[in-house]
């Protein structure tokens, strides 16, 4: 079987180092034609922009040409189509999957049943490796270091895919987590489990002003409407944080803000003139990230 990215959990700690080095030769050399004669599948079952933009960026300052979709309505899809069949289809025409689908476990699915490298550009509220990695490329940028980084997680936590990839992928650099949310949106049990396991400390608090002067890297996130069945909750929830520079004023000198973005309201805009803001450059790395990537996947030494 071809090596994937469908968690974070496939790829070991030196091959998350080997991908950032990587990561930082693209960002310093930004084209790349490594890819030549490559063709690359986005399937985008679910609807993105950094994301899908990124990696298609990826594919093609690589020298790949990109196949794919970015809206199932105008695709057999809509015809009632299996994912299954769709998959098998695509990968007679290419050399690696890049699929973003709703569903918890598609990616996994489709790396079984095709013998060509995927990427999990996100599944449900499962997982988001991709994103993990651009994450931490991030956090070393702003930090000069990935070891014994406290981290406080803000939002979403109950529902968001990338805290979820992060803590694990963190779990290899002895961190301190700090769990940010309302009791409807806290950090799943089985994470909390596995940090026990590890013997990885951490936090959890509902007031987002209990831990803001106490961490090296604050991880907003939005709370996620289309991961909610019962819009009531949604409603209940939706507006329960929201981050102003006017909260910033004991915050540790580098300390930085990251965010997987969009952002709806968790951030106010008078943030981004701080010197704690970095997200837009977070969304930037995303690019170097996916490419190192698929680079690697694709058998690039």
């Amino acid at each position: 079987m071809a090596k994937s990215l469908i968690s974070i959990r496939d790829f070991s700690k030196d091959e998350i180092l080997h991908i950032l080095d990587i990561a930082s030769f693209m960002e310093q050399n930004r084209s790349q034609k490594i890819l030549d004669g490559k063709v690359i599948a986005c399937l985008f079952f679910e609807p993105s922009t950094r994301t899908r933009l990124s990696f298609e960026t990826a594919c093609n300052r690589l020298g790949a040409r990109v196949i794919g979709f970015s809206d199932t309505s105008n695709t057999s899809i809509s015809k009632g189509e299996t994912l299954k069949d769709t998959i098998k289809m695509v990968s007679n025409y290419v050399d690696m999957i890049i699929m973003r689908h709703p569903l918890e476990g598609a990616a996994r699915y489709a790396s079984e049943i095709c013998n060509l490298p995927v990427v999990n550009a996100g599944d449900g509220a499962n997982q988001h490796p991709s994103q993990t990695l651009l994450d931490l490329y991030t956090i070393n940028q702003t930090q000069g270091r990935l070891d014994n980084i406290t981290i406080n997680m803000v939002g979403d936590l109950k529902y968001g895919r990338t805290v979820h990839s992060l803590l694990q992928a963190l779990s290899h650099f002895n961190p301190k987590f700090i769990f940010t949310s309302p009791d409807e949106l806290k950090m799943p049990t089985e994470y909390k489990e596995f940090l026990d396991e590890k013997g990885i400390g951490y936090q959890e608090t509902a007031n987002i002003n209990d831990y803001l002067n106490d961490c090296d890297i604050l991880y907003m996130t939005r709370v996620q409407q289309e991961r909610f069945s019962d819009p009531m909750e949604y409603e209940k929830v939706k507006n329960v944080y929201k981050l102003t520079a006017s909260m910033l004023n004991d915050v540790r000198s580098n300390m930085k803000i990251l965010h997987p973005l969009p952002r709806v309201g968790e951030i106010a805009l008078d943030v981004d003139d701080t010197p704690y803001a970095y997200f837009f450059k977070q969304a930037e790395n995303g690019m170097y990230v996916r490419m190192a990537i698929i680079a690697y996947l694709l058998g690039y030494k």
